[in-house]
């Protein structure tokens, strides 16, 4: 599916939006960390990670998709994620192999895509499928999360949370063997014809 063409614009809502997500990021963090506040926290990270949809469906919207911000809103996704997990981590409140298995897949694409990006000029197509394991595991992650932390419910959250967990898992990694493709074909393609989304 192709994605609308981005402008050169920088001060855009949709820029400010997601700049603002990444404005937050030390604070669920520092929240998260801290037992007095950690409910917050959690409850701070998982409205940040919420609204990822928010920047991306205002700029198709409003037209103001820009060049910035294709690069900027799966920056601050991957930025909220990692940081998210590795302060649940901390808190005991999520397991690290769980959190290993999605920081070293969002890394690899990450590094992959900026490659592509600086060396290539292009930018790799999101998938319907990587957008729907990116919301599985976000709700995985807050459901497993708060049950760790022994919150009301506990027991039906850290439930749901880790079912939700494994199919978002698989649907993550099968969107990666999806973008290696889409990589390849991307790197071999003349420079001038590449124009796509970065993956999420």
């Amino acid at each position: 599916m192709s994605q609308p063409a981005g402008s050169d614009r920088v001060l855009t809502i949709p820029n400010l939006i997601s700049s603002l997500r990444i404005v937050l990021i030390p604070a669920f963090v520092v929240l998260i960390v801290d037992p007095d506040t950690r409910r917050a926290g959690l409850v701070l990270f998982v409205v940040v990670v919420a609204t990822d949809w928010i920047d991306g469906a205002l700029a198709r919207a409003t037209g103001q998709v820009s060049d910035l911000g294709k690069v900027l809103d799966p920056v601050a996704d991957r930025l909220a994620i990692a940081a998210g997990l590795i302060a649940l981590v901390v808190a005991d409140a999520f397991p690290l192999w769980a959190a290993l298995l999605i920081l070293v897949r969002d890394v690899t694409v990450l590094i992959a895509g900026l490659v592509l990006l600086a060396k290539r000029r292009a930018r790799i197509e999101v998938r319907y499928l990587g957008k729907v394991a990116t919301f599985a595991l976000m709700t995985a992650i807050a459901c497993i999360a708060w049950g760790s932390l022994g919150y009301p419910l506990a027991p039906a959250a850290l439930a749901c949370g880790w079912a939700i967990y494994a199919a978002g898992i698989v649907e993550y990694y099968a969107a990666t063997l999806l973008y290696v493709g889409d990589l390849r074909r991307a790197w071999r393609a003349p420079v001038l014809e590449r124009s796509a989304d970065h993956a999420t």
